[in-house]
């Protein structure tokens, strides 16, 4: 698809829920935990990313809005007319990308731990980014994944300058592009995550929230900031994320 040979996974049965991961990531690494409870109830269908995991990369740079086509073009040829969609990280900035370029495919959105613009992240994520080499990540467990089931397994350091140049380039979209997105959208953040908790809220009032409940009747979006937990740890929270998403999703 796109020139693109997407690896992808299928569990269970229902109604389809796509899963997006992170960068650097690998279906497994990112969802292991969850992915088999999600798929008592519904299809999942997990991705892995251009240069991710194994599907192998290609003779083209990285990009958020190509990487919404790819999964767009896989929902439409394995016949998908609508599936929800659930992002973490680089994964939740494809979701909003396929909720704003492709809103037919989309029936409800979870985007973990992504802004929808550049300014979305703290300073420091930046900062951070600017020092990432292939080394870096020695130690973390995530070079191995990669190598264990890349296509090239030497293509390590090709992926790091990828996503590196993917996340310094990033600008994200404008607030009214934002507010295009029309599926129901449940935006999840640590309160120690790279994405400051004003920008979800900023994110969770764009779609409908910021009003009093009560009153107003509850917008058809959802915030949920979970606590002491970090950007590379609210992942792990599955005993936290797995019930909030179902039940958003049911």
């Amino acid at each position: 698809m796109n020139g693109l040979n997407m690896y992808y996974e299928v569990h269970g049965e229902g109604e389809p829920l796509v899963l997006l991961h992170g960068a650097y990531m690998t279906i497994n690494l990112n969802f292991g935990k969850m992915l088999p409870t999600l798929a008592k109830n519904r299809q999942v269908i997990a991705v892995e990313l251009q240069g991710h995991g194994h599907t192998e990369d290609i003779d083209r740079p990285l990009s958020f809005e190509q990487m919404a086509d790819d999964t767009a073009e896989l929902l439409r040829q394995l016949g998908i007319e609508k599936a929800d969609i659930l992002g973490y990280s680089m994964g939740g900035t494809v979701a909003v990308e396929l909720g704003i370029r492709h809103s037919d495919l989309v029936r409800k959105l979870v985007v973990i731990s992504s802004p929808y613009k550049r300014d979305g992240w703290y300073p420091e994520v930046y900062a951070t980014i600017e020092h990432i080499t292939p080394e870096v990540f020695t130690g973390s467990g995530l070079p191995e994944a990669y190598a264990e089931v890349a296509p090239n397994p030497d293509g390590w350091a090709t992926l790091v300058e990828k996503v590196k140049k993917l996340d310094l380039e990033y600008i994200g979209r404008t607030p009214e592009e934002f507010r295009s997105i029309k599926a129901p959208t449940l935006i999840v953040i640590g309160d120690s995550d790279g994405v400051p908790p004003e920008s979800a809220v900023e994110m969770f009032k764009l779609l409908g929230g910021g009003v009093f409940g009560d009153v107003d009747g509850l917008p058809q979006s959802r915030l949920a900031v979970l606590p002491g937990t970090t950007h590379v740890g609210v992942i792990e929270r599955t005993d936290w994320l797995v019930p909030m998403i179902t039940e958003f999703l049911d």
